[in-house]
């Protein structure tokens, strides 16, 4: 029969809880999501929001990722927590370092997609984890970067430089109505990476709530350019439902208001 996929819903795939280890001796809780019945045509390494304020590897948009493209577009989902962050997931060891130490994890994730031979693997960071990427994912085995929300608080013109020079693909899709930095500022300051796409989202914030779709499309449009976008929004055939009440005291929302 079929039904409209919804925020909720989960579509077939081989989803396998995963351990990455940092170079600096912690463990760190993942999941690794897979097409079901054919190899991923590419990988999307997921880089959470701020934990500090709810951000995790199941802040919405990344729940959504590993619930449909392996299913939808054939890529594989690769998210974790980093250190010191809790999901339902379970809690990675470590403390948050703001931004520093995190390049073990980073690293950790790159490393692990690498051995389990995962193809075409992009970074895609979220606000926080766009800061991450920037700083720490300049790596050979990485094919380029999608930056969600990025505010550029944490890393600065140098990265900034270093990705320039690599001449990899950088793609900022920037809301709006962004809380931290909006489609004027990003264009001014991702001009110092001559190969960046800045791509505005009208009527989008920064938690992307309502735009998940948008940020899926622009996802596979890049990193699976044989699928046909915007993604099929029915499905027919087997499909999970999550219980979203599980994550109703950790969403990024619920920590609008604290200071940053």
């Amino acid at each position: 029969m079929t039904e409209t996929i919804r925020g909720n819903s989960i579509l077939p795939a081989h989803r396998e809880a995963i351990t990455l280890e940092t170079a600096d001796g912690l463990s760190l809780v993942g999941e690794l999501a897979l097409p079901q019945d054919s190899a991923p045509v590419a990988t999307m390494v997921c880089l959470h929001p701020l934990p500090t304020h709810g951000g995790m590897m199941d802040s919405h948009l990344f729940r959504k990722a590993a619930y449909r493209l392996p299913a939808l577009a054939g890529i594989a989902v690769l998210r974790f927590n980093t250190r010191g962050t809790s999901s339902i997931q379970g809690t990675s060891e470590g403390i948050f370092n703001n931004a520093e130490e995190e390049k073990y994890d980073v690293a950790a994730a790159i490393e692990y997609a690498e051995f389990a031979d995962l193809p075409n693997i992009w970074l895609v960071g979220w606000s926080f984890g766009t800061d991450l990427a920037l700083m720490h994912g300049l790596d050979p085995a990485v094919a380029g970067l999608i930056l969600l929300s990025p505010p550029l608080r944490y890393s600065g013109p140098e990265h900034l430089v270093a990705w320039a020079e690599s001449r990899k693909p950088v793609t900022a899709l920037v809301p709006e109505l962004d809380d931290y930095m909006r489609p004027a500022e990003a264009r001014e300051r991702f001009a110092a990476i001559p190969q960046a796409e800045v791509i505005a989202v009208d009527g989008a914030k920064h938690l992307w709530v309502g735009d998940s779709e948008r940020v899926l499309d622009e996802v596979t449009r890049r990193l699976a350019p044989g699928v046909a976008v915007p993604l099929p929004t029915t499905w027919d055939g087997p499909m999970g439902k999550a219980d979203s009440s599980a994550y109703a005291d950790r969403t990024v929302a619920t920590f609008k208001d604290r200071p940053r």
